[in-house]
């Protein structure tokens, strides 16, 4: 015989559920700010380029590994971004035998803007809640990116 589900595995289930549609939100969200970079680009592309401006400049191998992706298909994205004129290969300045991706102005400008209307956005939710639940719910966050 199962033990009934006590109130607080009611409530992690809760959590998971409402952590599946903050996922699901989160693709649709990466989804609209792709095309608000470029009509062409793709989220995963987005996801990528957003940490390349957000780094100053990446590896894709890094990034592979980053967001655990296979080295092909970091590949074919960044090859996107090049011809969408988003990012341009470089020698690194500290190893000039390996090749970093930096954002074009205009990668950098859209970013920067899309980011705005987010963090816009994610600001109006969250300014009504006061500073200590908002900075506890940031650590629980943060536990759970890490567990």
């Amino acid at each position: 015989m199962t033990e009934a589900p006590t109130p607080l595995d009611e409530a992690i289930a809760d959590v998971e559920i409402q952590m599946s549609v903050l996922f699901s939100k989160a693709r649709l969200v990466w989804k609209e700010a792709a095309q608000q970079v470029h009509p062409d680009l793709q989220p995963a592309a987005y996801k990528l380029l957003s940490t390349i401006v957000r780094l100053g400049s990446a590896n894709a191998h890094v990034l592979a590994d980053m967001f655990e992706m296979d080295k092909s298909v970091v590949s074919r994205q960044v090859r996107m971004l090049e011809e969408l004129g988003l990012v341009e290969t470089r020698a690194d300045e500290r190893d000039g035998r390996v090749r970093v991706l930096v954002a074009t102005p205009v990668a950098e400008e859209r970013i920067r803007e899309v980011r705005e209307r987010n963090q816009q956005r994610l600001h109006a939710v969250l300014l009504d809640h006061p500073e200590a639940e908002l900075r506890g719910f940031a650590q629980l966050l943060r536990r759970i990116a890490e567990a």
